[in-house]
């Protein structure tokens, strides 16, 4: 009997005989063994809906949705994930154990998770438009942090150099940030030796000659071209020549702009970069979790490369490929290195949303969302507010409060009373990243749910007026504490 067939009857056994012990004939290779199985229903309490099961949490969890919909979302790394993405999360992929690769795992019963995250590899790289025979992608990272931990203990190796964005600049924790006071702050500057490149003060814009300048001295393995409140576009292929220069790996975190990338509104980093790291929840719009594509071979070498607008490489390649041997260090990295089982759950819906990221519906909703916050950042500028580097290519923008004498923290707090929800964020030259100068907003969210340019001018007009009520609260609050400006007692 084949063993499709005694797994079909296992299956109706499952829901029709409650305690029910079948002696299955199996035969495998010729030998026919007895499998004895045994069924049952599961518990009352197992099969309970969530509303009877547990109440408190049930109201917790609509308390919540109610707040995402009668609010205006504005967090530039949240988005609302479609009704098919949050289906695969709550499936049955969430029980199972899967700890290694495809067809190499320490558990048994994996034939369905092996068949699921290679149908997500090969998605994530078709989204890319990559050669598998060239690219590969490990899809198992639980989120953005630890992918880009594993990546630098692959190929930095301990206490191995890496040089990415400041944070007060727009780069992220991650990319090596310690305080100014020389407090490691991230454990990637605490396990890694990190110094950070950062922007003109005066633009906004990063520094590229200073980046030049900085890594011939410091000479770090990994360079990383990323950012998470930057609004411009990068020149990745300034930063392939600055790489070479110091013979160092160059890694881009795209997590913020996947999106953009992947519907071809962006330049890409593919075509200079050998890692490339992303999240999968912000403008991908997919649930939370984390890609790593990696280089199967050294990328050849290239005589008078320019940059230009959309990333591409003018000149062709010559020479024998070289392996790199980045999947067996990376994947090695992620497991057994730094994580046990994947969430396989998370690794469905990733497949699911970048199936939808491939339609051509997502690419117009890509345009939207950087029309939308071009739009935002034109009428902030009317109201007089000054948008670092003078506005946006991408999906977000941040507002320097310091001129007019208020801070992010102040401003966010009576936004969020207002029922918009935005995140205080550092401008360059910030000290101080729990009372920064900035605002940082961001358009996917409300995109999403069908805003369009014209919104976008009203959704402004309310922005302007919850930050001139955060500067009349702070006029009339006799303290300067901030823990007292958020208590309405104080104020006069």
């Amino acid at each position: 009997m084949k063993i499709t067939h005694w797994k079909n009857i296992a299956d109706k056994l499952l829901f029709q005989s409650p305690g029910h012990r079948a002696w299955l004939s199996n035969t495998r290779n010729g030998v026919t063994v007895l499998t004895s199985v045994v069924f049952r229903y599961f518990s009352d309490k197992t099969m309970m809906d969530l509303a009877h099961s547990d109440p408190e949490l049930m109201a917790l969890c609509h308390a919540e949705k109610q707040r995402q919909f009668r609010g205006l979302e504005l967090i530039a790394s949240e988005n609302f994930a479609s009704r098919a993405v949050l289906q695969a999360l709550s499936s049955s992929f969430h029980n199972k154990y899967s700890e290694g690769q495809i067809g190499a795992r320490y558990y048994a019963g994996n034939e369905f998770v092996d068949a699921m995250e290679s149908l997500c590899q090969a998605r994530a790289l078709n989204l890319f438009r990559l050669d598998p025979k060239e690219w590969g992608v490990n899809v198992q990272a639980h989120s953005g942090s630890p992918a880009n931990f594993a990546v630098y203990t692959a190929l930095a190796g301990p206490h191995g150099r890496i040089m990415g964005l400041d944070l007060p600049d727009g780069g992220h924790l991650t990319h090596g940030f310690q305080a100014a006071s020389g407090k490691k702050v991230s454990a990637t500057s605490l396990f890694f030796e990190s110094t950070a490149y950062k922007v003109d003060p005066q633009t906004g814009l990063i520094d590229y000659d200073k980046l030049e300048l900085v890594a011939g001295w410091f000479r770090p393995k990994i360079i990383i071209a990323g950012t998470s409140a930057y609004s411009r576009q990068l020149d990745y292929a300034r930063f392939r020549r600055i790489a070479d220069s110091v013979s160092a790996v160059l890694m881009a975190d795209m997590a913020h702009i996947s999106g953009l990338v992947a519907a071809g509104l962006h330049p890409s980093p593919f075509d200079y970069c050998d890692v490339v790291t992303t999240t999968t929840h912000k403008t991908l719009r997919g649930p939370r979790g984390a890609m790593i594509f990696y280089r199967k071979y050294a990328r050849q070498p290239r005589t008078n490369a320019k940059s230009s607008s959309n990333g591409g490489v003018e000149n062709g390649a010559c020479g024998d490929p070289t392996p790199t041997g980045f999947d067996r260090l990376i994947n090695e990295a992620v497991f057994p290195g730094l994580q046990g089982g994947p969430h396989n759950n998370s690794i469905a819906a990733l497949a699911v949303a970048l199936n939808e990221a491939a339609s051509p519906e997502f690419k117009e909703y890509q345009k939207e969302v950087i029309l939308n916050m071009q739009q935002l950042c034109t009428s902030l500028a009317n109201y007089g507010y000054t948008i670092v580097t003078g506005g946006s290519d991408t999906h977000l923008c941040t507002i320097d409060l310091r001129p007019i004498g208020i801070d992010g923290a102040r401003a966010e707090k009576v936004l969020e009373l207002a029922g918009i929800t935005t995140n205080k964020n550092t401008c360059p030259g910030d000290l101080n990243a729990l009372r920064p100068g900035g605002l940082r907003l961001g358009s996917p969210a409300l995109t999403s749910r069908g805003l369009k340019s014209k919104d976008f001018e009203y959704v402004a007009s309310l922005i302007h007026d919850g930050i001139q009520l955060a500067l009349r609260a702070k006029r009339q609050t006799s303290s300067k504490l901030l823990k007292d400006y958020l208590n309405p007692a104080t104020v006069i």
